[in-house]
């Protein structure tokens, strides 16, 4: 395949990726914008592979069908309740890539080079496995956070900051060491340092900022695709990382507004620990039964359905989309109050909510919805904790003091779909619970559901 053959194929690519990104801006245009992602994809990896100076052409061929075949069987496998876990182990795919690249780039080094263009050459390198490292093992941790398999509470060591300071130093120390001809040994020692640094950076994130976790790691990994491109002369990697990097960054930033939190008290300082005793919580948690609450929706005129994370382990979507037909059929005015950071992964909500098949015009973001509170009759609460948390605003010792949340306490009558009266993910007490206008649905969310779907027409 000539050259014009391969950058046409880039430019296609690149514009397919760019119609991809923006369409997912729109629900309706989402499933279109997707299949814009995979032709464009799928017209990369054709064109990379069949280009000029490529050696081994059908070895890659196969290995990208077993890679192909793995990630198939990965994508049927999983369930919504996964999908944050899988997309950080993604995640850490990119930067482990980018680390290995950087060191098989010293290793066969370019030939020719002037010295302004080696210098330029060791810094992409040094760039490239340094932010590949750190997104590897980060996403590795969040993996294990998302899992379950590692403790979902921020692990604040002491003198935290002083130790990613020195990590970096440590990095820029082996990076003049490096320019200056020092030999592999001081990539390597970075490579450590920076593994080391993304694995504690994301240890000292909670639960509760876990979505911003994986946007940024979605971030990194896109810096790291850029670098990646460079060390290559790659263009489209270049293109595809910055897309990629940008448009994490901004996620990031977006959710960290909608937590009222700074960007970098997120990623440095992980999950804010409590300033003083919290607020006492006076009260207790009263139980309600499916007939209780099929009650009060017959009752009802206007309902507003909050979704959490609860909802997608217990893989009730369905049970709440059933509802919402039959409450809209008796005539009522049925809504989803949706928070940014709902779930553990941005637009988790969103994505289970479609394909149960809910209307999209009725799934409201928390902006366009907090106000009408007061006007609602019932607001059923399905696996949500902080993002309908009154601590927020109640409590200036809260963890979560200022974080703009779903202020569903001002509805007259609140549900709360829980299996049981722990805390929840982020390990942070809600006065909600205990609220005279609020009661209990104990029970999984699905069977629970279900139980209400048969008393109600």
């Amino acid at each position: 395949m000539s050259i014009g053959l391969v950058t046409a194929g880039y430019i296609a690519a690149s514009v397919l990726f760019i119609l991809a990104l923006g369409g997912l801006s729109d629900q309706e245009k989402a499933k279109r914008a997707v299949w814009f992602g995979i032709i464009g994809m799928a017209i990369a990896v054709i064109v990379t592979v069949f280009g000029p100076g490529v050696n081994s052409i059908w070895l890659l061929v196969a290995m990208i069908a077993i890679g192909a075949a793995i990630g198939t069987i990965v994508a049927q496998r999983v369930e919504m309740v996964g999908m944050p876990q899988l997309v950080a182990a993604l995640h850490s795919f990119v930067g482990l890539a980018a680390v290995f690249i950087g060191i098989n780039s010293v290793l066969h080094a370019p030939m020719g080079l002037t010295h302004a263009e080696e210098v330029i050459h060791d810094v992409e390198v040094f760039l490239g496995v340094f932010i590949g490292a750190i997104t590897f093992t980060g996403s590795i941790v969040a993996y294990g956070k998302l899992a379950g398999k590692l403790d979902g509470k921020a692990m604040i060591l002491p003198g935290r900051h002083l130790m990613n300071i020195v990590g970096v130093v440590v990095s820029l120390i082996m990076l003049t060491m490096f320019l200056n001809g020092a030999g592999i040994w001081t990539l390597l020692v970075m490579m450590v340092v920076a593994f080391a640094i993304g694995a504690h950076l994301v240890m000292a994130i909670g639960g509760a900022d876990m979505p911003v976790v994986v946007s940024m790691l979605n971030s990194y990994s896109g810096w790291a695709a850029a670098a990646t491109g460079f060390m290559l002369g790659n263009d489209l990697l270049i293109v595809v990382g910055a897309l990629v990097g940008s448009s994490g960054a901004i996620l990031s930033y977006i959710m960290c507004v909608a937590m009222n939190r700074k960007f970098l008290a997120v990623i440095l300082g992980g999950f804010g620990g409590q300033k003083g005793p919290a607020m006492e919580i006076d009260g207790e948690q009263i139980a309600i039964d499916a007939d209780g609450v099929a009650t009060a929706l017959q009752e009802a005129d206007s309902v507003v359905i909050v979704p959490g994370y609860g909802m997608a382990v217990a893989q009730a979507q369905q049970a709440v989309s059933e509802l919402t037909k039959r409450l809209r059929d008796a005539g009522k005015n049925v809504r989803f109050a949706i928070h940014p950071v709902a779930g553990r992964l941005p637009g988790h909500m969103n994505v289970l909510l479609a394909e149960a098949r809910v209307p999209y015009d009725i799934v409201l973001e928390m902006d366009e919805i907090n106000d009408d509170f007061p006007e609602t009759d019932v607001v059923i609460v399905i696996g949500s904790n902080d993002i309908v948390n009154p601590a927020a605003q109640e409590d200036p010792n809260s963890p979560i003091a200022g974080m703009p949340v779903l202020e569903v306490w001002n509805a007259k009558q609140v549900f709360v779909s829980k299996r049981g009266q722990g805390t929840g993910y982020s390990g942070i007490e809600n006065p909600l619970f205990f609220k005279e206008n609020t009661r209990m649905f104990y029970g999984d969310a699905k069977d629970s559901l279900n139980a209400l779907l048969t008393r109600i027409d």
